[in-house]
């Protein structure tokens, strides 16, 4: 029993970290019309979801931590493609950001550290973007489940 649940455990993780790797589908146009301007100013994560996972399913996003630690997180994104995010624990992380609307809505961003320079920085991060306005973003992780999609989901909300 112990040994099934650790191969399902690998498997979930495994599917997750090649999750980046899918082609992207066309989102519904409720984001058609999204510009890069949108993206800019401070955000904070206020709740993190689940569609087609069960909650705690996620080991890891971004190389960083659960899920759930990012609830409370700051994002920091300004128009020259710099960022940061801050978790709540106080973890810095400073980033390079981009919007793709070339094959769907996708929020990009890498991990930058000392002495990085984000041309050379080949591994990233894409999200979906499921609806953004001037107040709130809805970002999606896809993940891999056999041949069915499923999602983190991660919900902002504009500082003032």
């Amino acid at each position: 029993m112990k040994k099934l649940l650790q191969t399902s455990a690998l498997i979930i993780i495994t599917l997750f970290t090649f999750s980046a790797c899918n082609t992207v589908k066309k989102l519904p146009a409720t984001v058609a019309g999204a510009s890069r301007a949108r993206f800019v100013g401070n955000w904070t994560l206020t709740k993190v979801s689940y569609e087609g996972l069960v909650p705690g399913s996620v080991q890891t996003v971004f190389d960083q931590g659960a899920p759930e630690d990012f609830n409370g997180s700051t994002w920091n994104l300004t128009n020259s493609g710099n960022g940061k995010y801050t978790l709540a624990n106080g973890t810095s992380q400073t980033i390079f950001w981009s919007y793709n609307n070339t094959n769907g809505e996708l929020f990009q961003f890498k991990k930058l550290y000392q002495g990085d320079s984000a041309r050379k920085v080949q591994e990233g991060y894409q999200l979906l973007v499921s609806g953004i306005d001037d107040n709130y973003m809805t970002l999606k992780s896809p993940v891999s489940l056999g041949n069915k999609t499923a999602y983190v989901v991660y919900s902002f909300a504009k500082n003032k």
